[in-house]
């Protein structure tokens, strides 16, 4: 055991599971998985080398992981409703390599979300490989409404003609127009993906609308919404499906991950299930209480609300940073992030916002009434952030809180 045999690893784990456990998780890329995907995730299936697909290995004794790849690919097109699916991808940002390898050259154009307005690292950002290995260019929001003005886009994606379009957030807190989108890259003669790793539960349950009609490429991770492990997959129609397996391997990647994979075939099937559609109405119910009760304390929410699992609060009128925020609310025992703001005049390390999101504390079955409680300790934090015994109070009502709402309530 573990604990006897790797007592620093095993100290560590523990300390990590019961700080999960007394603290409450606001960051909307982080769930809990099913006791399931967590077996799966740690099952003997670490030891499989399995190189290659399905019955096209290079390497023997594959014919029980290739069942479970195969199980994984149909969950996975059943689910979204696609033509193909890849589920090797070890991350969203893979997934979304894997696109761009498979239908880009190293100087193409792309347009995408900028960063600050909710893009990703991997649409285009400079530091990234994304902005090192193609040409990028970027829409954003409008200044007033702070959401997208699809009119610009066109206007931009027109004067461009970029070969890929990327739609789809880190931290867009309203619905994204993918048959809009879809119009505007048949104009430009663009290639459109989506990248739906924030809002894929959402896609399942019918909250959010589907991309999968009307991009040739959807990325995705399998955690945040999806409550799925770690990890990625590409879904795309069936003329790219050889070249999209081709992009991944042996173009990015060697050997997949074939307990990830066994817990994404797991958490896929767990999507199928009806009680998942509950779960994602009452994830974005909390997100727009949480949101409501912030702002009615005097927080000006960018965008004004929010029609999903996340919200992003502007913070210049509270006189403290986004990063300074983070480190407060994780000192009384809110876990969460700091976040641009669109226009942003500080740096991503620092920032103007935080971002807040409620998949985690949904799965521990907190609802609505709890929401006004986490809205109010959030409040007296900053508002007392220089006051150390109102903070170690705070702290205190927070442990409490959180361990009457167990990760894993006993069986």
């Amino acid at each position: 055991m573990l604990r006897e045999t790797d007592r620093e690893i095993y100290l560590a784990l523990k300390k990590e599971k019961e700080k999960q456990s007394a603290t409450i998780t606001l960051i909307p890329s982080e769930n809990i998985v099913s006791r399931e995907v967590l077996e799966a995730t740690g099952s003997i299936l670490t030891n499989k080398y399995a190189e290659g697909y399905p019955g096209k290995r290079y390497y023997g004794g594959c014919s029980h992981v290739d069942e479970i790849e195969r199980i994984a690919v149909e969950r996975a097109c059943k689910l979204f409703g696609a033509e193909h699916a890849n589920v090797q991808p070890h991350s969203g940002s893979q997934a979304n390599m894997s696109v761009y390898y498979t239908v880009l050259k190293p100087g193409d154009k792309i347009l995408a979300m900028h960063m600050s307005a909710g893009g990703h690292l991997t649409h285009g950002v400079a530091a990234n490989f994304s902005g090192l290995f193609y040409k990028p260019s970027f829409y954003t929001v409008d200044r007033e409404s702070e959401m997208l003005d699809y009119g610009k886009i066109r206007e931009a994606a027109l004067s461009l003609k970029p070969r890929v379009i990327v739609c789809g957030a880190s931290s867009y807190s309203r619905t994204i127009d993918f048959s809009m989108f879809s119009q505007i890259a048949a104009e430009a003669g663009a290639i459109l993906l989506a990248d739906i790793a924030h809002i894929a539960g959402l896609v399942v349950a019918g909250i959010h609308p589907s991309p999968v009609p009307h991009a040739q490429f959807v990325s995705s991770t399998t955690h945040k919404t999806l409550r799925g492990p770690r990890g990625g997959f590409v879904l795309c129609r069936s003329e790219y499906a050889s070249g999209i397996n081709s992009a991944l391997m042996p173009g990015i990647q060697g050997g997949p991950l074939m307990h990830v994979i066994a817990a994404k075939a797991v958490s896929f099937r767990d999507a199928l299930r009806p009680g998942f559609k509950a779960y994602q109405e009452q994830t974005v119910n909390n997100c727009k209480k949480l949101c409501s009760e912030i702002a009615g304390r005097g927080y000006r929410i960018v965008s004004g609300g929010t029609d999903n699992h996340l919200f992003v609060i502007d913070l210049v009128n509270k006189g403290i940073t986004g990063l300074e925020a983070q480190e407060l609310l994780e000192s009384v025992g809110i876990i969460t992030n700091k976040n641009l703001l669109p226009f942003d005049p500080l740096s991503p390390k620092v920032t103007s916002g935080i971002r807040m999101g409620t998949p985690s504390i949904t799965s521990r079955g907190m609802k609505e009434r709890e929401m006004e409680k986490i809205a109010g300790w959030i409040h007296e934090a900053i508002e007392h952030k220089d006051n150390n015994p109102v903070l170690k109070d705070i702290k205190k009502q927070i442990r409490r809180f959180a361990l009457e709402y167990p990760i894993y309530p006993a069986a």
